[in-house]
């Protein structure tokens, strides 16, 4: 089971008996899984379809307990490859329950379908988050952690889109991004903390701590990656100079002889020779007697400055 089910599973075995929170969320359901088609003189015939078994079982709960109506479910399955099932629920004769989801309603005299938010039905903070987890459950998908950081809403309407991310925005500080796919219109999140926050808000407290456990996990493999890599940086530069140092000293030796050499610089270039592979501060600490770091740093610049010197003469 992806990840994504397991959420959406998780969410609908959720209990609460608050109505208001349970039209929220019913009202959502539909909005985002239903189909309408208008019959005329207030005769409206409602279809909602999922291929989740849990989230078909709660639709069927909260038409029950809202509406105290029972609905017709129908077991289809599917001609794709996975064979899965679909699970059709259709009621005939649902104008008074759209009306009171505000799902439909008067404009100008004339019946339609409400692209902005239910407003009265999102008054309450208990209610804005029942609906969107309505929304996640009916239309909504999040990716497994390891592999991405991806949370998207799929919608039918622009307009019902936009007013939506207005609604994250205003209440929740969510910015979502959106994009057209196959005349929906998706909002959809890929900053890691803004999917946590969704995912708190809807109740999925479950997937939030595993996904929390993942980007832990994914954040201390970054950072060893990041020390190792700074190290190994480290580790080639101090290499590369060595070798540098021995190249310069040796050509010093060939053309002038350390002998000619003044005593300090003399004794470093000696001491280089003999330990090719050892830090500045270790060579301080082999002379007699010791020095610094910056000590040795700056008798090597001077080996260095005498060793281009002779190149230059070439």
């Amino acid at each position: 089971m992806s990840f994504s089910s397991k959420t959406k599973n998780n969410l609908s075995r959720i209990k609460f008996e608050d109505k208001c929170c349970q039209k929220a969320e019913l009202s959502a359901l539909i909005r985002v899984s239903g189909t309408i088609q208008f019959r005329g003189l207030k005769r409206i015939k409602l279809t909602i379809i999922t291929e989740n078994a849990a989230i078909a079982r709660h639709i069927f709960t909260l038409f029950k307990k809202t509406f105290n109506i029972h609905t017709e479910v129908l077991v289809k399955k599917n001609k794709t490859l996975k064979k899965t099932n679909s699970y059709m629920m259709m009621i005939e004769e649902a104008y008074g329950i759209l009306e009171a989801l505000e799902i439909i309603g008067e404009v100008d005299g004339m019946m339609g379908i409400n692209h902005g938010m239910p407003e009265n039905i999102v008054e309450k903070g208990c209610c804005k988050r029942a609906y969107l987890r309505g929304i996640f459950m009916g239309g909504g998908s999040v990716s497994d952690p390891e592999r991405s950081y991806h949370l998207e809403l799929t919608l039918h309407s622009k307009q019902y889109g936009e007013a939506l991310s207005a609604f994250l925005m205003e209440n929740y500080e969510l910015e979502a991004k959106h994009i057209i796919r196959k005349n929906n219109y998706v909002l959809y999140f890929k900053d890691g903390d803004q999917i946590v926050d969704f995912l708190n808000i809807i109740g999925a407290h479950s997937a939030l701590l595993n996904f929390e456990n993942v980007r832990i996990v994914k954040q201390m493999r970054n950072d060893v990656n990041r020390l190792v890599n700074c190290e190994t940086a480290n580790l080639n530069k101090v290499v590369d100079a060595a070798v540098r140092q021995v190249r310069d000293i040796a050509l010093i030796r060939e053309r002038l002889g350390l002998e000619s050499l003044p005593d300090n610089l003399r004794d470093i270039a000696e001491v280089r020779l003999e330990n090719p592979d050892v830090s500045l501060r270790e060579l301080g600490e082999m002379l007699e007697p010791p020095v610094g770091k910056s000590g040795v740093n700056h008798r090597l610049r001077k080996l260095e400055a005498i060793a281009d010197s002779i190149r230059d003469t070439n």
